[in-house]
């Protein structure tokens, strides 16, 4: 039989891949040689979901909550996130439920609102490095995409007065993420506040990406939909995976306002139909219930982030500031070599130790490494010991 192949579309032709599933692949086919992998290439936290939140997922599966809902979610699922965010954000007066969309997992919450505020041409700033889902969504809309460069020397922050020179009245949708992926950086009160003053000058969205907002170490998260003016401009996206453990849950949602919300909710017919009843109960429980679990996960994060901090640039080469947020950290490879990804792949192969060459998130993070602390302590003990002892090998 001859082989035939089936042409694909232009559009899926501007997908971007993203590395960590590349990595990950790589990772199996190593594990299923017997090599002994230390993964510190994927976000996930290595703690089980909260008790409470499996029991409550249980109990929706035993009470039958196992068929179809409204595309925008259960009442009182999207009642809860609304009571929760307000609170939590501090917003007054509160979101209402009709502000509230939900979504089997984040990422189709990001392609759902791109893709009913974008058309093609417009201008969708967002920062570089970055999380891949904003540049392969915008390529795929056929967006003209701005990235805006993050500098070590500012923590990682947005330059506002780069951002001021690059935002314009042409300017649809500014994507925001703090804290960031994959630097760790927080943006300050004082920077969304900037960053507000442009958003209303120049009439554009800002879509917050803020599914980190459980994991700041050093301050209190701050939302810019909690600025004056921002609320009726800003869609707040957030979820349950990094905050409560359940990243198999597959659970996310976001708030806009009402009129974008219907918009939205109307993608996800199209496209996912609803997210899983029970689930939405899981999240229920995880919202409303004891916050300890999320605190402890905190609270080790924070060991795990400064005894790999420490580890890191005790190194020959790599030098690492401390990520006041996310459980990333961003070390400098440039005295070792100008190819992050040759760096990564080198320590994969030759130390069994799992990261992310910084540029597989835009062309800004090049010459840096992104590597997870969401993993155990003695895991991370052993990556360093590892790099210790392979990377005076490493040849550019």
């Amino acid at each position: 039989m001859l082989a035939t192949t089936i042409p694909t579309s232009a559009a899926a032709g501007r997908l971007g891949a993203e590395g960590a599933f590349e990595t990950l692949a790589r990772v199996r086919e190593l594990q299923a040689q017997g090599r002994d992998i230390v993964s510190l290439f994927v976000g996930e936290p290595d703690f089980d979901t909260p008790e409470h939140v499996k029991r409550a997922g249980i109990a929706g599966i035993e009470a039958n909550q196992t068929h179809y809902t409204p595309s925008a979610g259960i009442a009182p699922f999207r009642e809860a996130i609304a009571s929760y965010a307000s609170r939590f954000r501090g917003i007054a007066p509160a979101f209402g439920a009709d502000e509230v969309v939900v979504s089997p997992g984040l990422k189709p919450m990001i392609w759902n609102v791109l893709c009913s505020l974008v058309d093609p041409g417009d201008e969708v700033v967002f920062a570089d490095p970055a999380y891949p889902a904003y540049a392969s969504c915008s390529a795929y809309l056929q967006a003209q995409p701005v990235r805006i460069p993050l500098y070590e020397r500012y923590g990682f922050r947005l330059d506002l007065d780069e951002l001021a020179a690059a935002v314009s009245d042409r300017t649809k949708v500014l994507i925001l993420n703090s804290p960031h992926n994959p630097t760790g950086g927080v943006l300050t009160r004082a920077d969304l506040e900037t960053i507000a003053e442009l958003a209303i000058r120049h009439d554009f969205t800002v879509v917050s990406d803020e599914i980190y907002c459980r994991n700041v170490y050093d301050a209190d998260f701050f939302s810019i939909a909690a600025v004056p003016g921002m609320r009726e401009r800003t869609v707040v996206l957030d979820g349950f995976s990094k905050a409560y453990a359940m990243t198999g849950w597959r659970l996310g949602y976001a708030i806009m306002p009402a009129s974008l919300a219907r918009v939205v909710a109307l993608m996800g017919q199209n496209t996912y139909s609803c997210t899983a009843t029970f689930v939405q109960s899981a999240g229920i429980a995880a919202l409303e219930g004891p916050d300890e679990p999320v605190l402890a996960m905190v609270n080790e994060f924070r060991r795990r982030r400064d005894r790999i901090v420490a580890g890191l640039n005790a190194l020959p080469g790599i030098s690492c500031v401390v990520p006041p947020g996310a459980f990333y950290v961003f070390p400098n490879v440039t005295r070792i070599t100008g190819d992050d990804r040759a760096l990564a792949s080198y320590l994969l192969e030759e130390a069994g130790v799992a990261a992310l060459g910084g540029s597989s998130f835009g062309p800004a993070g090049a010459g840096y490494l992104r590597m997870s602390y969401a993993t155990a302590m003695p895991l991370i003990e052993a990556a360093l010991a590892r790099m210790a002892q392979a990377l005076p090998g490493f040849r550019p």
